[in-house]
């Protein structure tokens, strides 16, 4: 009888320690998954008409408006020369789907850390000149 509530015993502490190994795994796989969505991007701010857009040289996003986005715009503002001006940032971010049917863009960057932000507005690469008159 002592053999079969020893063994009883044993075949439960292994299974135990089975179930264990494997919620860890579990854990372990949803952490990376989030740490790798999660990502640092460079690129340029452009707050404007009330949309507000996260350019790079390979990529467009919709930037989604929360308060990351927000205290950005506002970081942003006081270094802008005009209402058309972009701003060269660093951010950490998730991309995903667009959602809001009033964004051109297909994918959206939720922003989760502002790590750093240019003291001067980038360079403008196509410079309009408006003073001259048509005839």
């Amino acid at each position: 009888m002592k053999k079969i509530i020893l063994l009883f015993m044993l075949s439960a502490a292994i299974f135990s320690c089975k179930n264990s190994e494997d919620k860890n795994k579990e854990t372990q796989e949803v952490t990376s998954e989030i740490t790798e969505k999660s990502r640092a991007y460079k690129g340029e701010f452009l707050n404007a008409d009330g949309a507000m857009v996260f350019m790079g040289p390979n990529f467009i996003y919709a930037v989604k408006r929360d308060i990351m986005s927000e205290g950005l715009s506002k970081q942003v503002a006081p270094i802008k020369k005009n209402e058309q001006d972009m701003v060269g940032v660093i951010i950490k971010g998730t991309i995903s789907k667009n959602t809001e049917k009033e964004s051109e863009w297909e994918e959206m960057i939720t922003i989760t850390e502002i790590m750093r932000v240019d003291d001067k507005p980038s360079e403008v690469d196509i410079k309009l000149n408006e003073s001259e008159k048509k005839n």
